[in-house]
């Protein structure tokens, strides 16, 4: 199998962990984000421990490439915090339309950073999805109304970011995995103190839930830092639009939810944008 199908069969395998995720934090019910978050990068964290040390590979991480890791685990953390408070916030599906904006940011910021070539094409592409983020937000001089899709968004341009970074550590040889344990273990120290002084008691279902969440989040970030080092984010970032499809399935069979017609209107835009914008670059 080529590198590029590899990558977009682990797109597709993210997408459906990361929407599976998606329902275990929207069920572990009322509990603060930065606590959520920091349960499921704690469970990233030790799964990929356990399979550095199985590998027998030193943790060792090349000096040059720590400001970029550094970063990429700053604006990964801010994308989660995000996500997680939309997921709770909004219908698990809108929640999700938000968050796959980001390969649109992977493509601007990976010509604005990496120079990796991008078209007008490519460009319009990123600005019509953008538009189509408008029918999801739906803005009006009610501000508190729309705050969590406006956060739902920020946490898109968060993972965008993020993602970039992790094409340019894969393309400076760092390995996925150890990408993996360092976002994990940062984002868990960064959330740590919030733990220590403002903890939020949890049963044990919630406990299990949230336990859950982190597996799921574990093999979604596995799958998707493999799909991105196999593979440039212009010819297989139309595939993690599968997550939509996951959780407009999970958020109708479990949570009786249906998105509004303004919201099926930027489903269409944004879906069909991403794959027009993959055939296009297939085409090249």
């Amino acid at each position: 199998m080529s590198q590029k199908y590899k990558g977009i069969l682990y797109i597709i395998i993210s997408a459906f962990f990361f929407a599976l995720m998606g329902v275990f934090v929207k069920c572990s019910g009322d509990i603060p984000s930065i606590e959520k978050s920091f349960f499921r990068n704690l469970i990233a964290c030790l799964f990929a421990l356990v399979l550095l040390i199985r590998s027998k590979e030193k943790i060792i991480y090349k000096k040059e490439n720590l400001p970029l890791l550094v970063l990429r685990s700053t604006l990964g953390t801010i994308g989660i915090l995000c996500n997680f408070y939309a997921v709770d916030h909004l219908i698990l599906s809108d929640a999700s339309m938000l968050n796959k904006l980001s390969p649109f940011f992977v493509v601007l910021f990976s010509y604005l950073f990496l120079k990796e070539k991008a078209s007008l094409f490519e460009m319009g592409c990123v600005t019509i999805a953008f538009a189509g983020s408008l029918f999801i937000i739906r803005p009006s001089l009610d501000f508190v109304s729309i705050l969590p899709a406006i956060i739902g968004l920020i946490g898109a341009i968060g993972a965008g970011s993020a993602y970039t970074c992790v094409r340019a550590l894969s393309l400076r040889k760092e390995k996925g995995t150890k990408i993996v344990f360092f976002f994990s273990a940062f984002s868990c120290l960064v959330t740590l103190p919030y733990l220590i002084f403002n903890y939020y008691p949890i049963s044990l279902k919630q406990f299990i839930l949230l336990l859950c969440a982190g597996l799921c989040a574990a093999g979604g970030q596995f799958s998707i830092t493999a799909a991105y080092a196999n593979a440039p984010a212009k010819d297989i970032s139309a595939f993690d639009y599968s997550q939509v499809l996951f959780s407009t399935l999970f958020s109708y069979m479990i949570f009786h939810q249906i998105p509004t017609s303004s919201s099926w209107i930027g489903y269409l835009i944004i879906i069909t944008t991403g794959i027009l914008l993959f055939l296009k670059q297939r085409k090249k």
